[in-house]
């Protein structure tokens, strides 16, 4: 192959990166974030009790999902590992609303964000945001 031949490859694949990672359940606290039932989760209640006649302490975990707000229960063995997801929270300073309804955001690095529309949805408008409680717009 010469260094002038150009190559196209189209994949329909992402890079493999795991949307989730194992951590002990016995680690995970209050606030933290936890997958039960195959569903993302804010941790919100962490009860531990005492070692049993079968020598495993159990970890009970009430958690809210950060999509749809349903508050979901799981009982884990705390020397058992649980899936934890990647969470990255990006916060934007607002600059400026266009009469189309799209946004202009300053991101923490300088550049701005103009691709963010409005909602125009009446449900979406008066939403919380499940993770921290306030109201999105």
């Amino acid at each position: 192959m010469s260094d002038s031949e150009e190559h196209h490859f189209e994949s329909k694949a992402d890079a493999g990166a795991s949307k989730t990672y194992p951590q002990q359940a016995g680690t995970i606290r209050k606030n933290g974030f936890i997958v039960i039932k195959g569903r993302p989760c804010k941790v919100v209640e962490v009860s531990t009790s005492k070692t049993g006649k079968h020598g495993h302490a159990k970890c009970h975990f009430v958690a809210i999902d950060i999509f749809n707000g349903k508050k979901l229960e799981d009982i884990v063995p705390s020397s058992h590992n649980c899936d934890v997801p990647h969470v990255n929270r990006t916060e934007y300073q607002l600059i400026d609303i266009s009469e189309d309804g799209f946004v202009s955001l300053l991101t923490s690095d300088g550049n701005t964000k103009d691709d963010l529309r409005l909602p125009t949805d009446e449900t979406l408008l008066g939403q919380k945001d499940l993770t921290a409680g306030r109201t999105l717009w």
